[in-house]
């Protein structure tokens, strides 16, 4: 295998949203040419404009689930967007009469724990290999390689931003990503209360809880409330960095199953949707 397609570039996130843009205007990695809308059991129109989560990764003989993060969305005109358990990436999808081909992605470089890692590298790394054939039904997508590997997926309806528990994942400083301390995985989230006009959450030590006023992509928090109990230092640096955010006005957007809370000196968080 040619292991120049193998390379991910570390990226800005707002640099990664124009890649799958970029890397297909004046090129026909769209798919447009005489016989592209079908391919294999599933047909393109079936296979795009869906947000699939990825469940599982079977090389080998050998089955590995996805950790909760990793998707793949194809547009209708071939961009590409995903994660592939850690890290967001971008590429572009070729529709052709034997399969699909994924150029090279390029991707942020945030670092996750090792099972996260390990799984990202292989997603990578497939989704790189060659054509696939993709198979569609009942909500749930395969792509097949020739050797016989798979990548299952299912489609996954989008979050509300009220009522769901929102996981921290990644801290934002001027559209540069970096995950929180290992320390920290999985246990920061929010949740914010329509009725009670609420943010209620975890800061990843101590509970928090704050007014909310939502407006137009807008969230205003009040004062918050917190616990006092004492963690680890990078638990502490974390938490201290999250209550930032508390201290006015932060602009909102949600992609499907993630959102981000941006402050005007443009730190903030991302976050997924917890299942």
């Amino acid at each position: 295998m040619d292991t120049q397609r193998l390379t991910r570039t570390a990226l800005p996130l707002t640099a990664l949203a124009l890649l799958p843009l970029l890397a297909a205007c004046g090129t026909e990695s769209a798919g447009d040419g005489p016989g592209s809308r079908s391919v294999g059991s599933g047909s393109r129109a079936e296979v795009t404009g869906v947000h699939w989560k990825v469940d599982s990764l079977t090389v080998g003989g050998r089955t590995e689930q996805a950790p909760d993060d990793a998707y793949l969305r194809i547009s209708d005109d071939g961009e590409v967007h995903g994660n592939y358990g850690c890290n967001t990436f971008g590429s572009t999808a070729t529709f052709k009469k034997d399969g699909i081909d994924f150029a090279t992605a390029r991707s942020t470089e945030m670092a996750c724990g090792d099972a996260s890692m390990k799984f990202e590298e292989t997603l990578a790394r497939m989704l790189d290999a060659g054509t696939f054939t993709p198979g569609t039904a009942d909500g749930e997508l395969t792509l097949t390689t020739a050797d016989g590997d798979t990548v299952r997926l299912s489609e996954e309806k989008p979050a509300e931003l009220y009522g769901t528990r929102w996981r921290i994942d990644s801290l934002l400083d001027h559209e540069v990503a970096t995950s929180l301390p290992e320390a920290a995985e999985g246990k920061a989230w929010f949740t914010l209360d329509k009725k009670a006009g609420t943010l209620s959450g975890s800061l990843g030590c101590n509970e928090v809880a704050a007014q909310a006023t939502v407006s137009e992509g807008e969230i205003t928090l009040g004062n918050p409330r917190t616990t006092r109990k004492m963690c680890s230092d990078s638990l502490m640096a974390a938490e201290r960095t999250l209550l930032e955010l508390f201290k006015g006005t932060v602009e909102y957007r949600i992609d499907h199953r993630t959102i981000t809370l941006t402050s005007e000196n443009n730190v903030g968080v991302g976050a997924v949707a917890d299942k």
